[in-house]
């Protein structure tokens, strides 16, 4: 039988890709917010595993408070909070990805005032310049802040990376639920402004300040490689994830290839990744290995690869994530 056209056989040059395989679920671009949030699962009291998300997830909304969630890195932490979203039908997650750069304007608002200087420069007649809104753009915390009936889900990712500054600028924000956007409020109280929102939307502001009549479900995510300031602990519920167990782990491949065990009746997969499963608790045991790791080699084998009988393969799948 001949190679696919999509394979590369490293000799000579033949046809061009006419059709890949379908792309993993974790791999698709299509709406991959909406498949992370079905295919997570939470633990529950009940379940043997410490840690219970499904508690502590309903004890931050109730309790108006951020959850920080640590573990290990692919052990689920940001799924959660889109898994929550999901469940809830509250929107897309709002999600602010943190650098060492990060400050807390950048999670409120960008204002574009250079834009703005140079429109101004180009417009002859001052009463047709845009206005002052045109260039703002609330970030994924002024977002979650603004006044709705239902809460918003902010997913502030990897906060270990954050200047050591930042989790205290939150505090006042998260205290208050309030913010203001001084641009708007030199305007003076009358005046309201249309900005854009960080998903794209447009309101209206009044007075140069924004005020959040649900306080959002805020879940800061950690892989615990550093400490925070004990008045940020005391405010936030604080959760560890621990990786999946043999069970959780069936599970989650359930869940991620369903659309291959319903397009395929035939194909045993859970009997045929079992060992895979096995091998990979196995290795765990001795190296940092993500979740993720697991699924990359459970689509090999659907697409008739068995990463068992190819070491130099698994292993490449399985690179523990603390070597170099």
């Amino acid at each position: 039988m001949s190679n696919p056209s999509w394979q590369f056989t490293g000799g000579s040059a033949h046809s061009g890709i006419e059709q890949l395989p379908p792309a993993p679920s974790w791999r698709s671009f299509g709406n991959p917010e909406a498949t992370r949030g079905e295919t997570y699962r939470a633990s529950k009291p009940e379940d043997d595993r410490t840690g219970a998300e499904v508690e502590l997830v309903n004890a931050a909304l109730l309790l108006r408070r951020p959850l920080l969630i640590t573990g290990k890195p692919g052990v689920g932490k940001s799924s959660l909070a889109y898994a929550v979203a999901a469940e809830l039908m509250l929107g897309p997650v709002l999600r602010w990805s943190i650098t060492t750069r990060s400050t807390l304007q950048e999670g409120l608002y960008d204002y574009d005032a250079i834009g703005r200087l140079q429109d101004a420069n180009l417009c002859h007649d001052p009463k047709q310049a845009p206005a002052i809104g045109s260039y703002l753009r609330l970030g994924p915390l002024g977002t979650a802040l603004l006044p709705r009936d239902n809460p918003r889900v902010l997913l502030v990712d990897e906060l270990d990376k954050s200047d050591v500054d930042l989790p205290n600028d939150l505090l006042h924000v998260f205290e208050d639920g309030e913010y203001e956007i001084r641009e708007l409020s030199r305007l003076g109280a009358e005046h309201s402004q249309q900005v854009q929102t960080w998903d794209g939307d447009t309101v209206t502001i009044a007075s140069g300040r924004v005020r959040c009549r649900a306080f959002p479900l805020v879940i800061f995510t950690s892989n615990g490689e550093r400490d925070f300031p004990p008045a940020f602990l005391r405010r936030c519920l604080r959760l560890t994830v621990q990786p999946p167990g043999v069970r959780e782990l069936r599970e989650i491949v359930s869940a991620h290839f369903a659309r291959h065990l319903e397009e395929h009746p035939e194909d045993d997969l859970l009997a045929r990744v079992e060992p895979l499963i096995a091998a990979f608790l196995a290795r765990r045991e001795r190296v940092d290995l993500a979740t993720d790791q697991l699924l990359n080699a459970v689509y090999l084998v659907t697409q008739n690869v068995d990463p068992l009988s190819r070491p130099a393969l698994l292993e490449a799948v399985w690179k523990s994530l603390s070597s170099q």
